[in-house]
């Protein structure tokens, strides 16, 4: 993350993403393929590290993602194999959603993990201020824990999407984009874009 400034001289948080460009290696159409989607493809990597059947699929291009997406509406967009999808697709000004994998965090306690506010800090209490205290049993369900029950556990490592963010600045020449705000993942990790 960074700080921008704006043509106003205004100053905005925003994280700067490197929107490698992309590639369309298909179009998948409801006639022939039972539903629309969009192939694509980004970066490389060594042949020998790819499959005989992808390679094939994408006629000897060796990418290192390869993803589909479906439109709102079928015919929403015109896109053709083999065209590039770059950062100058977007304008400063567009709202988009980005989507990625949140920082794993391990194994948490209910306090972190869901916000609990824990026991008292006095009568007494010595070794339970952050326990999570009754999960229910006896009468209330036939003497087991319910579904859904919020515990210790595992925390974070999961898809996110931050919705309603505002691309600030474009870099064409880096293929650099600017989003105000701060989108889920750790650096490097690999994000989508959509407007």
């Amino acid at each position: 993350m960074t700080q921008v400034f704006d043509d106003a001289g205004t100053v905005h948080a925003a994280t700067i993403i490197t929107a490698t460009p992309i590639s369309v290696t298909q179009v998948k159409s409801l006639e022939k393929d039972g539903y629309a989607a969009v192939q694509v493809g980004m970066g490389t990597r060594k042949e020998k590290n790819v499959s005989k059947a992808v390679l094939g699929h994408t006629e000897g291009a060796a990418y290192q993602h390869l993803k589909e997406f479906r439109p709102l509406k079928a015919e929403s967009w015109q896109l053709e194999a083999g065209q590039k999808i770059e950062a100058s697709t977007f304008v400063p000004g567009d709202t988009v959603e980005v989507s990625a994998v949140s920082k794993g965090k391990g194994f948490q306690g209910v306090v972190k993990r869901h916000g609990f506010s824990g026991g008292p800090r006095s009568h007494g209490q010595k070794n339970k201020e952050r326990a999570p205290g009754s999960i229910g049993g006896g009468g209330r369900a036939g003497g087991r824990v319910v579904k859904g029950m919020r515990m210790a556990g595992r925390m974070g490592g999961e898809r996110n999407t931050v919705k309603d963010l505002e691309i600030v600045k474009i870099d064409k020449e880096k293929n650099l984009l600017a989003v105000k705000g701060a989108v889920p993942g750790p650096r490097g990790a690999l994000v989508e874009i959509r407007g």
